[in-house]
């Protein structure tokens, strides 16, 4: 409850922040009495669109925290926190960024996940699940690849993606509604409720295809930063993790976390397009092709 009472509020939030700026800005309706402001149209996107992203990125690693219960590790008070900061500042001196803070968080789940708006700020958190079932060398690797997700700047980048087509899937399921309000139901001044169902059916349409792209992209990155924690913590050590993830069966994280998670949803058919991760056993066989 806590969980949903969260992610409601920081939407809500988003939308005020939102609505303030391109009132701010003195960005005019793009619906007037003669069509659409195409001008006006482009700039309600890409405010709506790039917005959303970047207001989530940017407080990303504060909803991380409240919304997984993330106890980060400001002074190591057991071996095994020691040894979870030195490897995180190891890996992140070797990858070239700062040091991201370091958490952990209540999962019977072996998981992990890192995020924060930039790579000298950001956060890397590990399931007591994972801390328990690993080895300490394929502990090691899982963070190697959450560094890795933090060199390559894939947090920043998704965000991005996602925030070019969140733009054109309002713009066009607009200019979708206005031209079937126009040219099929002959609505000549204004815009009937043609316009608005047109528009609503070509959001969600586009929104699906707008998804397949982003999730393609996602589990892109699944694979380079499964190269980088094996750069990082050694290539057996880092196939040795990915295969207990696979013997563990793993859930994925939370929806707004999922996408920075060690371990994805498995599945085939039309739902592999959705996944962000791509199988284990795909990841496996990539990396042992690696020389």
């Amino acid at each position: 409850m806590k969980r949903i009472v969260l992610f409601l509020a920081t939407n809500l939030a988003i939308v005020l922040v939102l609505s303030f700026t391109m009132r701010i800005l003195g960005v005019e309706p793009y619906l007037t009495a003669n069509g659409l402001n195409l001008s006006s149209l482009l700039i309600f996107a890409a405010v709506m669109g790039f917005g959303g992203s970047l207001i989530s990125l940017a407080i990303s690693k504060w909803m991380a925290k409240k919304s997984m219960g993330v106890r980060v590790i400001d002074t190591p008070s057991n071996s095994t926190e020691f040894w979870l900061v030195d490897t995180v500042k190891k890996y992140a001196a070797d990858a070239g960024i700062g040091m991201p803070e370091v958490g952990i968080f209540d999962s019977p789940e072996a998981n992990a996940f890192a995020t924060g708006m930039n790579k000298n700020n950001a956060l890397v958190a590990v399931s007591s699940g994972l801390l328990n079932v690993m080895t300490r060398q394929e502990a090691e690797a899982v963070i190697g690849h959450e560094i890795a997700h933090v060199a390559n700047g894939d947090m920043v980048t998704l965000a991005l993606i996602q925030g070019v087509v969140n733009t054109f899937v309002m713009f066009l399921s607009r200019v979708i509604g206005h031209t079937v309000d126009r040219v099929v139901f002959k609505n000549e001044e204004g815009h009937g409720p043609a316009f608005f169902v047109t528009m609503i059916v070509a959001e969600l349409v586009l929104g699906i295809l707008a998804s397949i792209i982003v999730m393609w992209f996602s589990r892109q990155r699944e694979f380079r930063a499964d190269r980088g924690g094996a750069s990082l913590a050694g290539k057996q050590p880092m196939i040795s993790a990915l295969e207990r993830l696979a013997s563990l069966h793993p859930h994925p994280l939370p929806d707004r976390m999922a996408a920075f998670g060690i371990a994805g949803g498995g599945g085939g058919g039309i739902k592999r397009l959705f996944m962000t991760h791509p199988p284990l056993e795909e990841r496996i066989a990539a990396l042992r092709a690696v020389r």
